[in-house]
């Protein structure tokens, strides 16, 4: 087993660890990614400043690396706590490998951490925390800087995850409340606009792109990571692995999108991706998005228009052709009813029936009148 040996000296007018191991490249390149690492030409050796953050670092880094630190010969009175910004740092690893525990995704973990930084930052490491340093964080750092309701929500489900972590709470951590959601109608392109957006779309793989986010109602990541594998031609399905909440699930492959499918698979022969950047690596939603913005353009779409939009589109239109609601939550992937049922407040198929009062009363005048025109305008007087 590999073993570094840490000892205290005086270098550059402070206490410092010195880090001595027997010659090894790859021992040796392992110390030079840890940021606080210095060579000292007069000692001979590695070091770190001798405080708590730059040791948790060393100790956290080699970690279930098979290699030994001994750290005898460092008394650890002469250690100091560090910065403030270094134990925050140290603690924000712990708290990141404690979600990662959790099993949250990635992005979780990465929003979460995000916000709890900032809060240990604003208020400084202390031992406990009450409901106001909450409030008030919440208060100068979120809600006044314009962060999302959404956001905000995210903020509170960190804090009351760091709080469950850290136990240094002085409040019962459920009286955090979360703001309410906010409940936009979801942007719905029409029929036609999808065909015209489609059909603008000079470039090949770009078309693919659109017609098939549409034509089986994909997140944009769920399009990123689809795998060539996982489209079955001859089942008219595809299979979506692991989407959001970690959920496998299959949705349709249109028959109409097929010749599109063959002329876009024997044109750019995708190998691991169902769309592929240069030399074979993973596409990029940012640049789905360019694309996407510039059909809009060429196809007079004044709409905001996102990848997600298409999503929409495909979950209202197949409501409106009369598909059971409870199929498009299958399709969708959404686990709560609830969710997909925004799409009947956009839907047209019962809207449509519906007549508005002014067009009543003025059928209502024109019967009465015995007048037969329907198109009689509003500016003029219907019954002199």
């Amino acid at each position: 087993m590999k073993k570094l040996n840490l000892f205290l000296f005086y270098h550059r007018n402070s206490n410092q660890i010195g880090i001595d191991f027997r010659y090894d490249h790859q021992l040796k390149e392992e110390l030079k990614l840890l940021k606080d690492v210095k060579w000292s030409q007069t000692k001979g050796c590695f070091y770190i400043p001798a405080n708590e953050g730059s040791l948790t670092g060393l100790f956290g880094h080699f970690k279930n690396k098979n290699i030994r630190i001994d750290d005898s010969l460092v008394d650890y009175l002469m250690i100091s706590p560090g910065t403030s910004d270094e134990m925050v740092e140290t603690a924000i690893i712990a708290y990141q490998k404690y979600l990662k525990g959790l099993r949250h995704s990635e992005s979780t973990v990465t929003t979460y951490t995000c916000f709890t930084e900032k809060f240990l930052k604003y208020h400084g490491l202390k031992g406990s925390y009450t409901q106001k340093d909450v409030a008030r964080f919440v208060e100068v750092e979120i809600a006044s800087k314009s962060y999302s309701i959404s956001s905000h929500r995210q903020c509170i489900s960190a804090l009351k995850h760091y709080f469950d972590y850290s136990d240094n709470a002085l409040f019962d951590t459920s009286e955090l409340k979360r703001p309410k959601k906010s409940k936009y109608l979801p942007e719905v392109l029409s029929k036609e606009e999808v065909i015209d957006l489609i059909r603008v779309t000079r470039n090949l793989k770009h078309r693919t792109v659109l017609a098939l986010i549409y034509s089986s109602g994909l997140r944009i990541g769920e399009l990123i990571n689809l795998k060539l594998s996982h489209v079955d031609i001859d089942r008219r399905q595809i299979l979506i692995r692991q989407a959001k909440g970690r959920k496998d699930r299959y949705v349709i492959l249109a028959e109409s999108f097929l010749p599109l499918l063959y002329n876009y698979l024997q044109t750019y022969e995708p190998k691991l991706f169902f769309v592929e950047g240069y030399d074979q690596s993973q596409y990029s939603a940012s640049a789905v998005r360019n694309f996407l913005k510039g059909s809009c353009h060429r196809a007079k779409i004044s709409k905001k228009v996102t990848p997600h939009t298409l999503r929409h589109s495909f979950a209202t239109h197949m409501l409106e052709n009369g598909t059971d609601l409870r199929y498009i939550q299958e399709l969708l992937g959404h686990a709560k009813p609830e969710t997909t049922m925004i799409y009947t407040h956009v839907a047209k198929k019962d809207l449509m029936r519906i007549q508005s009062p002014l067009d009543v009363s003025i059928k209502e005048l024109l019967e009465k009148s015995g007048k037969g025109d329907s198109n009689l305008r509003l500016s003029r007087n219907i019954l002199g």
